[in-house]
């Protein structure tokens, strides 16, 4: 086994100087011409991006925001930060004229909360975010990437290596319940994450003579995901990524399987609603060619898991040789880098039945048919550890549905920003709930989302999914929430219309009852887009509630095609903001 280089420095400078052939990243444009760079090439450009940081006044373990797109501009920045000894923190760039002011306070908070001292974006990109530094000044103010990359390189980046406990980069949690919180993590814990990936893909799929393991991935790089799951695992054991723009995708996303094909890509990973979309949007005609034979671990994770997609994802996609083993349903979050359990990748996704009675009661009780059907998102990676606890810490035996806690080699040491930390002796408490089955874990919701209606616990995401087959309804855009109002306990559930009708709201009432067996005390039809979402496209149910009751989130007025189709594709490119 090659030695494994102890930070993501010394990684590049590893992967550029044995230069494998065919090794590096690929950049494909909306029209699929690609752009490849060896990693030797990486490594060159992004000296020269450091240089240009330097004669700035960017110093070793200071912090530096990048606000670009998939573009080669990205990895040019990012190692250029890394080879001047600076601390990268991708941020998501504005994807939508609406809301702007939302987006310019949110960016400068974190820029804040990250303490950075300069801003890197393109020039697109930065005749809009000037306005950020209405809020936020950072000593060395907000830079143009492409100036950066016509200097010289930077005389000797090896002098400014870093040791494996340095920070390496700051990734930003996705805010599903508070506002986003900046994660600091060291070059050790995004190899260690990276790493248990690598591991446990080549465990079952030792990569064969010639035939080395291959990436394509969507996902934005500013998302965990898209950043630590798909780029250093291929940097760590030299190999090609090939990266789309995630614009790209939303608009058509065939083009995410024909580079599958094209590339003879192994593993991709993508959120749930990806694999919907695809089942959704995607024509036979424009696969013809494809094959998806070579794709044996298509990771799916980042969201609440829908075992209907996973079914349908598989059917539909056989024609073309999809493996029926393919789709690995996963579990992880920012403050662990990003994975902690894989289901296993040599088996179909598994999913478990339990009662739904039960369940609000807080115990899993397994049903043969009916009840709540559950994706198993399997044990820890190797090295990780997983816990269910009660209210008071106490680890609960499996079929219990308590608080997910998690251990690791990745896991952050804390919150850069926040006194209070919720790491107690190496354990984390993810804010998740969920159960452990066969030493599988099965996520249920989380703890500040779940709805208590008449004594009962009732997951959100069951009463949100059964709305998913309404007519006219958006599939996954629906959120329900709980409040006490003037009668006591009441269950609102907002949904966008892709096509509002007068009997909407009365068949989504009659699809929760019948799948739930609640009556909802009101169902508010909204527009596209109009839900509030995490910058990784995660619906903000507590913030939709609050714009709610202070009248921002209202339903809309006549929809005519032209806005409707408008705030479908604005929607659509909101998806997954990240960090």
């Amino acid at each position: 086994m090659s030695p494994r280089s102890p930070t993501l420095v010394a990684a590049l400078h590893r992967a550029a100087a044995l230069d494998v052939d065919g090794a590096g990243m690929r950049f494909l444009d909306r029209r699929e011409r690609e752009t490849m760079l060896s990693w030797a090439e990486v490594r060159r450009r992004a000296a020269v991006v450091a240089g240009a940081l330097v004669a700035e006044g960017v110093r070793p373990g200071e912090r530096v925001c990048l606000v670009l797109p998939t573009e080669p501009v990205f990895a040019d920045a990012f190692f250029g930060c890394l080879l001047a000894g600076a601390v990268p923190v991708p941020l998501y760039p504005p994807v939508r004229l609406g809301r702007l002011d939302e987006y310019f306070a949110k960016t400068a908070a974190m820029v804040r909360a990250a303490e950075a001292v300069a801003i890197v974006a393109n020039g697109r990109v930065m005749r809009v975010l000037g306005r950020v530094l209405d809020h936020v000044r950072p000593r060395c103010g907000l830079l143009d990437v492409a100036r950066l990359a016509g200097g010289a390189p930077l005389p000797d980046p090896e002098l400014r290596a870093p040791e494996p406990d340095a920070l390496a980069m700051v990734q930003f949690s996705s805010g599903t319940t508070v506002a986003p919180k900046p994660v600091g993590l060291t070059h050790a814990q995004v190899l260690a994450n990276a790493r248990a990936i690598k591991d446990t893909l080549f465990d079952t799929f030792p990569p064969a003579e010639g035939h080395a393991h291959r990436g394509v991935s969507w996902l934005p790089l500013y998302h965990d995901m898209g950043l630590i799951g798909c780029i250093f695992p291929a940097l760590d054991h030299p190999s090609s990524i090939t990266l789309i723009p995630p614009e790209a995708f939303l608009a058509r996303p065939a083009i995410w399987l024909r580079a599958l094909s094209r590339y003879g890509a192994t593993i991709s990973p993508a959120p749930d609603f990806a694999y919907a979309l695809c089942v959704e949007r995607i024509r036979d005609e424009q696969l013809d060619g494809v094959d998806l034979s070579r794709w044996v671990a298509a990771l799916d994770g980042a969201e609440p898991i829908s075992p209907a997609n996973l079914a349908a994802f598989t059917a539909r996609f056989a024609r073309w040789g999809l493996r029926p083993t393919a789709l690995t349903p996963v579990y992880g979050l920012s403050e662990a880098a990003l994975a902690v359990t894989f289901s296993p990748m040599d088996a179909p996704a598994r999913t478990v039945r339990v009662d739904g009675a039960a369940l609000a009661q807080g115990v899993a009780t397994p049903v043969e048919t009916g009840g709540v059907e559950l994706a198993r998102l399997g044990p820890p990676l190797r090295g990780f550890g997983v816990e269910v606890r009660d209210a008071d810490g106490a680890v609960l035996p499996p079929l219990r549905v308590g608080r997910v806690h998690v251990a690791g080699p990745s896991l952050m040491q804390g919150y850069l920003d926040r006194e209070t930390q919720p790491i107690v002796d190496g354990w984390l408490d993810t804010g998740d709930l969920g159960f452990l089955v066969d030493g599988e874990l099965v996520i249920t919701g989380r703890a500040k989302d779940v709805i208590v209606l008449r004594g009962r616990n009732h997951a959100p995401q069951d009463i949100e999914r059964a709305v998913d087959g309404v007519e006219g309804v958006r599939t996954g855009c629906a959120v329900a929430v709980g409040r006490v109002g003037e009668n006591g306990e009441e269950l609102i559930v907002f949904v966008e219309a892709r096509t509002p009708r007068e009997a909407m709201a009365e068949d989504c009432v009659r699809a929760i009852q019948g799948a739930v067996g609640l009556k909802p005390d009101l169902v508010a039809v909204l527009a596209p887009g109009t839900l509030p979402r995490t910058s990784s496209g995660k619906l903000r149910r507590g913030e939709a509630l609050r714009r709610w009751e202070d009248g921002s989130l209202t339903p809309p007025d006549a929809v005519t095609p032209l806005r409707l189709a408008g705030a479908l594709a604005r929607s659509a490119l909101a998806r997954w903001r990240h960090r």
